[in-house]
């Protein structure tokens, strides 16, 4: 059973949103916030897996709200709910520690899809994000210029695959995927795997 608490300050979004939630089977919903400052004060009592959050809150946004959450819960997982799509604000997500982005007007498919995909580890970016970075692709610094084993590393990488996986499709060691892992997100300037797989859409060395 996956563990989830929702944080949103538009209440009749955040009740339709546990509705939807409550028919998912294998999703139980702990406890449901107006805003960030009642969650982060309810937190130390909360056993939960995964937090669905919205950005744009008054008092506390959601990405403030999510750096305080992972200075105190680093292992709870959080998926940016939100209307907006200008990539100022998932990018300041991210770097709070976000996982990934779904839209409002997502479908419940969408939901228990990016929900799964994070609860065991990866990350889920919601289509019309994706196209967005992509459609603002800026050119390659030459210096950081990745090796075309690097590429190819990298391509896995954003399409979930873990290093155990790309070592045995690569036909490579497990130690060596891990240098080509370091090297690229070295060169990147990237801090984790969702961070990457933005820059990688921004920079074209990967496609939706």
């Amino acid at each position: 059973m996956i563990r989830v608490a929702v944080v949103d300050d538009h209440e009749l979004f955040r009740e339709g949103l546990v509705l939807v939630l409550n028919q998912m089977d294998d999703v139980d919903v702990c406890a449901n916030f107006g805003s960030g400052l009642d969650f982060l004060n309810a937190i130390d009592g909360l056993n939960i897996d995964l937090v669905l959050m919205d950005i744009n809150m008054e008092a506390m946004n959601g990405i403030e709200t999510t750096q305080k959450l992972k200075a105190i819960k680093p292992d709870v997982k959080v998926i940016a709910v939100t209307m907006y799509t200008e990539d100022s604000y998932y990018m300041q997500m991210i770097n709070a520690g976000a996982h990934g982005f779904v839209l409002k007007k997502a479908g419940k498919y969408e939901l228990a899809q990016a929900i799964h995909e994070i609860h065991k580890g990866g990350n889920y970016f919601s289509q019309e994000i994706l196209q967005k970075m992509a459609l603002k692709a800026i050119a390659k610094p030459e210096e950081n210029e990745l090796s075309v084993r690097e590429i190819e590393v990298l391509q896995l990488i954003c399409k979930g695959h873990s290093t155990k996986e790309i070592s045995e499709m690569l036909f490579l060691s497990h130690k060596t995927i891990e240098v080509h892992r370091s090297n690229i997100l070295r060169k990147s300037g990237q801090k984790n795997v969702a961070q990457l797989v933005m820059w990688a859409l921004k920079n074209n060395y990967a496609s939706i």
